[in-house]
């Protein structure tokens, strides 16, 4: 099936539709519709307002799970092993992500722990496995929505991805779920007749299931009552509620919801996700599943824009690797679409082809209302009435920009406008799933951005890029550039090369040329970071970060399991089995890593890096035996190369290496080593970080992140 001409624009809006979805049934998760309504009476807007909106287990596997498509294939040979592998790679152990309430009562929590343990999937999830209780909870529907994305117009083709991807948590009714979620959202792109795409959903799965017989009834008293939707919940409530069902959350009783919001939602977006939240029980999860239905299916222009302000663009997620925890939402649909064309077999169409590959700058704000998540504020006091919104008034190239404006701006004003790239627990309003993140732009990197002030402006501007260091407070900008009216001006900043920094924010700012007051408008467009970074971690700079008395992270960093803190100046690594921390980012290419190991007890320490994960990594550790050892992660370490090495308990080791390409070079005191070629699936990219095996504690200083200079 040829891919729909707006499809980017609806991959993005089925995006939208999960997050407002999550967003809007999240602080009422659990909650009896007698409650609900109770306490809000009728259901018309979001109920709650959040500074920044943390994590949630419905969008962090959608957003990782899909990843298997890069990790492995994107055709249909993708198998649901190598999509629970990718589960290991991207969940951390036990700890935010995901609800761990136990094995054998979190479904998720079960699956992972067997997928751990050697019991890869679709065993992992299997009602033989774990038994039907566990298997048919609802996870299976909520983590699939990007499956559908990903595979417009072939629902079947979109159930079989979602089988495999459901398969490794869920089974029976639970894996069900998940296919016809996946096969909604698939047909939604094509087909506007809300039964129409419902009867694709329950056509991939069996007839004689008891998804579809819970749907068969909720479709015939819809048939005979139209018009009241608070009658159907009442009929399933008797029917198919939560006492019907054992287990934490049952799908069925969820799903009875779904297709209720669906039917009577008369084709409105608004209607369809408070209905289902009004409905009560596990309401973000099918609120979500329900938004990127109705989202798919209206596109852009069938989502009140009430829906879109707060949400911002921005997506927050928990996994193992903290740049990829920083998302905003144009830019992952980008990257679902890419995909999806990539299944179709198709070259996407020529005003989204250089989006698609990566060609255009990284915020280009094509898609219509899109902000990437940027920001605005100023120094100026009183009430200036500061206004950040996309716009086709003009563009920079192709049809959209970011419209800057305030009421008034005084002589002495400044306006930034920018994207965060760091976010600690305080820039949250709730704590849920806690996530934690290392930054998106370093020191060495070069940010560029293109602005214009219009014809008309009432005063002479000047503009200038700008980066924030978090832990100093201090400033670093470019040099002020007068703008010419009507005319777009080309700005770029080379980050220098800082030490001991955690850059928070980058951006523009804008300030008048002479001492003149009056309104001020301007546009930004095509922002963009590039480059490889330079600098150093001072860990006597960082600090814990805690978003409760349980859990405590070291800024800039995130871990797979293991205690990891500061002390005396210094990240502490200690385990009982193993221990992983990571930081930088995940696109880092070609780059130098030096650090200073200190062994306090046992027999393994290891920084690694090009870390993808954590079953996809390299590590360079002192080992038992007097060792110097180089290792490949491939769900299991494995040894590439060693070489003598004598060393001690509380001694300090100081290792280089050199990455470029698949080629590794190890260094000390400026002695090589250790030059290792990969030529077996190399990674070729990735993040840095330490790894402690078998009850050792280590401590680590100087991290030290560098270009090198690539040869020809």
């Amino acid at each position: 099936m040829k891919v729909p001409q707006d499809y980017l624009e609806k991959v993005y809006a089925g995006l939208l539709g999960k997050v407002i979805g999550v967003r809007h049934g999240s602080n009422i998760e659990g909650w009896t519709y007698e409650d609900i309504k109770k306490v809000y009476g009728e259901i018309e807007d979001y109920l709650f307002t959040f500074k920044n909106f943390a994590a949630d287990d419905d969008t962090n596997g959608s957003m990782f799970f899909i990843r298997a498509l890069e990790d492995y294939t994107h055709t249909r040979d993708l198998t649901a092993e190598q999509i629970g592998l990718t589960w290991l790679n991207y969940v951390p152990y036990e700890h935010s992500f995901l609800w761990w309430g136990g094995y054998g009562i979190s479904t998720e929590h079960t699956a992972y722990l067997n997928l751990r343990n050697g019991i890869m999937a679709p065993r992992s999830g299997s009602i033989e496995q774990n038994g039907e209780d566990v298997a048919e909870q609802i996870g299976g529907q909520i983590f699939i929505d990007t499956w559908g994305l990903v595979v417009p117009g072939d629902y079947k083709l979109a159930a079989e991805y979602a089988e495999k991807a459901a398969s490794v948590s869920h089974d029976g009714n639970g894996k069900y779920g998940g296919m016809f979620i996946a096969a909604c959202i698939s047909a939604a792109f094509v087909e506007q007749d809300i039964r129409k795409i419902i009867e694709a959903g329950l056509s991939v799965i069996p007839e004689d299931c008891e998804y579809v017989r819970m749907a068969r009834d909720v479709i015939r008293f819809y048939d005979r009552y139209p018009c009241n939707w608070r009658d159907c919940f009442r009929f399933v409530k008797e029917n198919y509620g939560y006492d019907k069902y054992p287990g934490a959350c049952h799908i069925i009783p969820n799903s009875a919801v779904i297709i209720i919001s669906l039917l009577y939602s008369e084709g409105d977006f608004s209607k369809a996700i408070n209905i289902c939240n009004m409905c009560g029980w596990d309401t973000d999860c099918n609120v979500a599943n329900v938004g990127t239905i109705m989202g798919v299916r209206n596109g852009l222009s069938g989502i009140d824009f009430k829906w879109r302000k707060p949400v911002n663009d921005l997506l927050i997620c928990s996994s193992v690797i903290g740049s990829l925890n920083i998302l905003d939402i144009p830019q992952f649909a980008v990257y679902l679409a890419g995909f999806g064309y990539k299944i179709a077999g198709e070259e996407p169409p020529a005003e989204v082809k250089d989006i698609i590959a990566g060609k255009a700058a990284r915020f280009n704000f094509e898609l219509p209302g899109s902000t990437h998540s940027f920001r605005i504020s100023s120094n100026m006091g009183g009430n200036p009435d500061l206004m950040l919104a996309h716009t086709n008034e003009h563009a920079h190239s192709g049809k959209g920009a970011l419209k800057v404006a305030a009421r008034w701006m005084p002589g002495t004003g400044e306006v930034s406008v920018y994207y965060q790239t760091y976010y600690r627990h305080g820039d949250f309003s709730d704590s849920r799933y806690e996530p934690s993140f290392s930054p998106v732009l370093y020191p060495g990197q070069t940010i560029k951005g293109s602005v214009m002030v219009p014809e008309d402006s009432r005063m002479e501007v000047k503009a200038w890029l700008y980066v924030k260091d978090l832990n100093s407070g201090k400033v670093y900008e470019s040099g002020k550039t007068l703008l010419k009216k009507g005319e777009w001006a080309e700005l770029a900043y080379d980050i220098p090369k800082l030490d001991g920094v955690c850059i928070s924010e980058g951006g523009v700012k804008f300030m008048p040329a002479g001492g003149e007051s009056s309104t001020f408008i301007a546009y930004l467009d095509d922002f963009d970071f590039t480059g490889e970074p330079d600098y150093s971690i001072d860990f006597t700079r960082e600090r814990m970060e805690a978003w409760n008395a349980q859990k405590k992270e070291v800024s800039q960093f995130t871990y797979l399991k293991g205690i990891w803190k500061l002390e005396d100046g210094e990240l502490s690594g200690s385990c009982s089995d193993y221990g992983e921390a990571y930081t930088g980012n995940f696109c880092w290419k070609d780059y130098s890593f030096e650090a200073t190991m200190i062994p306090r007890l046992g027999e393994f320490h290891n920084i690694n890096f090009r870390v993808q994960g954590a079953i996809r990594s390299y590590a360079l550790g002192l080992a038992s035996g007097g060792k110097l050892v180089l290792y490949k992660n491939e769900n299991g370490y494995r040894i590439l190369q060693e070489v003598p090495c004598e060393w001690s308990l509380k001694g300090e080791y100081t290792f280089k290496v050199e990455l470029r390409g698949a080629n590794i070079k190890v260094f000390e005191s400026g002695r090589l080593l250790m030059d290792y070629t990969d030529g077996q699936n190399p990674y070729l990219r990735g993040q840095i970080g330490a790894s402690l095996w078998k009850g050792s504690h280590c401590h680590y200083k100087d991290f030290k992140i560098g270009k090198i200079a690539s040869q020809g």
